[in-house]
């Protein structure tokens, strides 16, 4: 498959959004959910996962073990959008449709990811 500028975009999409996690650890540790122990070290190892998922996308020999650890990380994401829904805290205040929307994009996020994957 020829890389096309997209699957870049991807990439630095999810690298960029790794790097957050260390620039600005507390907001995410606001939206884990409680029953979930240690939120600043699973903060900083789900930013890790990211910026090396990211840059996992990048080479063709990493690239289909980089999806399917996209997709199991955007699956394991669901309990944060999830909880979200279900905290006021978490919510962020956010409208309610917003943050369904945002369980609505994960869906659409596995499918641009899995679009890549070489059969």
């Amino acid at each position: 498959m020829n890389y096309v500028w997209h699957l870049y975009v991807m990439a630095a999409m999810y690298i960029l959004a790794g790097i957050m996690h260390f620039v600005k650890p507390k907001a995410y540790m606001r939206i884990m959910p409680r029953y979930l122990p240690a939120h600043k070290t699973l903060v900083y190892l789900s930013g890790l996962a990211e910026i090396l998922l990211g840059v996992l996308l990048c080479f063709p020999d990493t690239k289909n073990i980089a999806i399917w650890g996209v997709v199991l990380m955007l699956t394991v994401f669901f309990f944060v959008h999830f909880y979200m829904l279900s905290s006021p805290k978490a919510g962020l205040n956010l409208p309610k449709w917003l943050l369904w929307g945002r369980i609505i994009l994960q869906f659409g996020l596995i499918y641009w990811a899995l679009f890549y994957l070489d059969a």
